[in-house]
């Protein structure tokens, strides 16, 4: 995935996913969970990355698999203890994103206090858009966000619903750890997240950012 990741014709080599949970209010109360005083953040690795147009490969021995849309800011440079000032300085681009998730097995790792790192982590569970460069989106937190799986609108809302802006929450992870050249800050999604299936087809869109297109096929061990 590292040779198709690009913002605006130049190739960024991921370095890691960084990912929010719980960004939006309707989506934390559909999940029956508490809106968060403060930025919850998990990872994905970057095997998990997708080009748009690639295949969602399923596992078959999980459970339910669910698809979130999200808008995902590409870093074109990294630091620490990034004031929020400065943090928007540090985007380099624009993409919409996937987050795929097993979520019986987040739940089981829940209920038993362990990391979802399984659930989130397949080959596949984070396909990404072509990026576009920051300076060609006039505001991220004014952006209609919508997820369509086999044409039937499953999620339709603005980012200017975000709980935690990216400013933010780039700030706040910059002092957790140090971002790099290449991080994808994966903002959370809003509520209408859907269980998928083989044989479904998902596409999302962003105005002004892009588009995302991924087939769904069981995956073959």
């Amino acid at each position: 995935m590292s040779e198709v990741l690009t913002v605006g014709g130049r190739r960024i080599r991921p370095s890691k996913i960084l990912c929010v949970a719980r960004n939006y209010a309707d989506h934390a109360r559909e999940m029956g969970t508490a809106v968060p005083e403060k930025p919850i953040f998990f990872l994905k690795p970057t095997t998990a990355l997708l080009p748009d147009g690639g295949t969602v490969l399923m596992p078959t021995d999980v459970g339910r698999v669910d698809v979130e849309t999200e808008l995902a800011a590409i870093l074109g440079r990294g630091g620490r203890d990034i004031p929020e000032t400065d943090a928007r300085h540090h985007v380099a681009g624009y993409a919409v994103f996937f987050d795929i998730t097993a979520r019986d097995l987040q739940g089981k790792a829940r209920t038993e206090g362990s990391p979802w790192t399984a659930a989130k982590g397949y080959d596949t569970f984070a396909p990404i858009s072509r990026g576009v460069l920051a300076s060609l989106v006039k505001d991220p937190h004014a952006l209609p966000i919508r997820l369509r799986v086999n044409g039937t609108v499953r999620q339709d809302s603005n980012t200017a619903q975000m709980v935690f802006r990216i400013p933010a929450l780039l700030s706040a992870a910059s002092r957790i750890m140090a971002l790099e050249r290449g991080d994808i800050l994966a903002t959370g999604t809003p509520a209408g997240v859907w269980p998928i299936a083989p044989g479904d087809v998902l596409e999302a869109e962003i105005p002004g950012v892009g588009t995302l297109r991924c087939p769904v096929a069981a995956r073959n061990r």
